[in-house]
């Protein structure tokens, strides 16, 4: 693929996620009347539980992806809705079932769903939520699409199932941790982007980069997220503070530290991550050992890499408020601080 590169200037304006929204207002206003319809069942605690995720104030990015997505390659129709309401309940699938392997406490602020209707409701209404996605994806008609998003949410759940088995292991390598957050974050974002230019019936040319695109944005969206759980400058969180490190997640901030760090250091690391040390004064010691080595800064700058990587993919296509509105969601994702 022949692209100009854009380069992404240090001193530019950090990003905002408020062109995104701006451009696909109007169709999520679609897609949320879908997934309200969608959530419904004469089980009332369905839709009560579904809804207490859903609405509980997250970014709605990856649909975002998929109406951003279609405007980018000048689409008229009006499949993208439906196919965007699929993304988001397969997301909100996996979101109920990660609160409860993870046992989280909060969820965006708020209690989680599991904490409120328990762990048994929760996961089926996970499964509840997949099973409305596949009924869009199959309404849609297209196989292609329905191969995209059905190959994605099976490569979330082998991303999940590997981080499990990665956790509590101090040696997990940065490539394994790559490999993860490429599939149960990346692989939604890639599939999201992706099938706006399946329904526009576009090149394959224009398909991969917007493969690309999403792609590269979600791995930069989750080693920020990364970041975040141990940043000492983060003023927001949608989730307790300390999560991935009581949980003994080797996150690429660990793993920098534990690289870096003295025999004393690595020692702290491998009683902290087993289990062995999780008190609020532990987590201090190991924000502050992060801290010390530049951990969060170095995986905040992989993600720009990540980030830039995600715009230069879309330099295949006209400059256009769609394709502004998308370089600008990617700035976002690695200068926010929530």
């Amino acid at each position: 693929m022949s692209a100009d590169v854009i380069p992404l200037n240090r001193a530019e304006p950090e990003g905002s996620i408020e062109p995104m929204l701006a451009l696909t207002a109007q169709g999520m206003n679609r897609v949320n009347q879908v997934i309200l319809d969608r959530m419904q069942s004469e089980v009332p605690l369905i839709p009560a539980l579904a809804g207490h995720l859903i609405a509980g104030g997250g970014k709605r990015l990856r649909p975002m992806l998929t109406l951003a997505g279609a405007e980018l390659v000048g689409y008229s129709g009006t499949r993208q809705h439906k196919l965007a309401a699929a993304v988001e309940f397969i997301h909100t699938a996996t979101l109920l079932h990660d609160d409860v392997v993870d046992g989280s406490d909060l969820r965006r602020g708020k209690a989680a769903a599991n904490i409120i209707y328990g762990n048994p409701a929760t996961v089926l209404v996970g499964d509840f939520l997949f099973s409305r996605s596949f009924e869009l994806m199959t309404e849609d008609g297209s196989l292609k699409v329905l191969k995209i998003l059905s190959g994605a949410s099976a490569i979330i759940a082998e991303g999940e199932v590997d981080q499990l088995t990665a956790q509590r292991k101090i040696d997990t390598s940065e490539e394994r941790y790559l490999n993860i957050i490429r599939a149960k974050t990346a692989a939604l974002f890639a599939a999201a982007s992706r099938i706006a230019a399946v329904i526009a019936e576009c090149s394959d040319e224009q398909e991969q980069a917007l493969d690309e695109y999403g792609r590269n944005l979600g791995v930069a969206f989750q080693l920020v997220d990364d970041a975040l759980d141990y940043d000492s400058n983060a003023a927001t969180m949608g989730k307790d503070r300390g999560d991935d490190f009581r949980e003994g997640k080797m996150t690429l901030p660990v793993i920098l530290a534990y690289a870096r760090g003295n025999e004393d250091e690595r020692a702290f690391w491998k009683a902290a991550i087993g289990g062995f040390r999780t008190s609020d004064d532990d987590l201090e010691q190991a924000i502050a050992l992060i801290d010390r080595h530049g951990a969060v800064d170095d995986t905040k700058l992989r993600a720009r890499h990540f980030a830039q990587r995600a715009i230069d993919a879309l330099s295949i296509f006209p400059d256009s408020t769609a394709r502004q509105a998308m370089t600008q969601a990617a700035l976002f994702a690695v200068a926010r601080g929530y």
